[in-house]
């Protein structure tokens, strides 16, 4: 990922925690069926990302109906966190000679994909999935018969991804000169959802930087 120097963030526990609110992720990797590098496919699945290892561990399933599990199966794999977003004006720039932009949050994290395909293992990743978005909902999936579960479980195709590399660009206009950096932020704070998330993330990546 193409990322200047003042747009990079390398703290563990802001790509963790960056990671974890942007948790539906998109993986990339071979197309099913065709030689490796000749193209790419992507997958979009909500992940669980825990907090182990050098970087991280991603842990998620797909649907076994999905082809691209068994080309991804034992390769290096790229899961790509897309954060908010927005377009910034250069009306909120003092200098003249400005275009427009958009500032955004992305993490890349590179990992090998293995496989969960025991039951025992696919039962603890869909609890750890449901225990992060809906943790009232576990009692009831317990709750479910045994074979419908059975059956459920036999349709997915689990995974876990250990982080070997990963990369956060936090693009928030830190290049610009002070009184900038505060337009912009006083424009998103007041905007949208996306918005208004990128200026809290100036805030705390900032800092000093956008009240000077």
């Amino acid at each position: 990922m193409y990322s200047p120097k003042f747009n990079q963030v390398h703290d563990r526990g802001i790509l963790l925690e960056a990671m974890r609110a942007y948790s539906f992720a998109t993986l990339f990797g071979p197309v099913p069926g065709e030689p490796s590098g000749a193209s790419a496919a992507a997958t979009h699945l909500p992940l669980v990302v825990k907090d182990e290892g050098e970087h991280g561990l991603l842990v998620g399933h797909f649907a076994k109906a999905n082809p691209h599990w068994q080309a991804l199966a034992g390769r290096e794999t790229l899961v790509v966190f897309a954060g908010p977003h927005s377009y910034v004006s250069p009306a909120l720039y003092t200098e003249h000679l400005s275009v427009p932009t958009w500032n955004y949050i992305a993490v890349h994290a590179t990992g090998t994909l293995s496989l969960i395909d025991d039951e025992p293992g696919k039962e603890a990743l869909l609890a750890d999935l449901i225990a992060t978005h809906e943790p009232a909902y576990l009692e009831h999936w317990r709750g479910l018969p045994e074979g419908f579960r059975r059956t459920m479980l036999a349709g997915i195709m689990g995974f876990r991804i250990p982080i070997a590399r990963i990369e956060g660009k936090f693009k928030l206009s830190q290049n610009r000169a002070p009184e900038e950096r505060r337009n912009v932020h006083a424009a998103q704070s007041a905007g949208s959802p996306d918005q208004q998330a990128l200026a809290r993330w100036m805030e705390r990546l900032l800092g000093a930087k956008l009240q000077s």
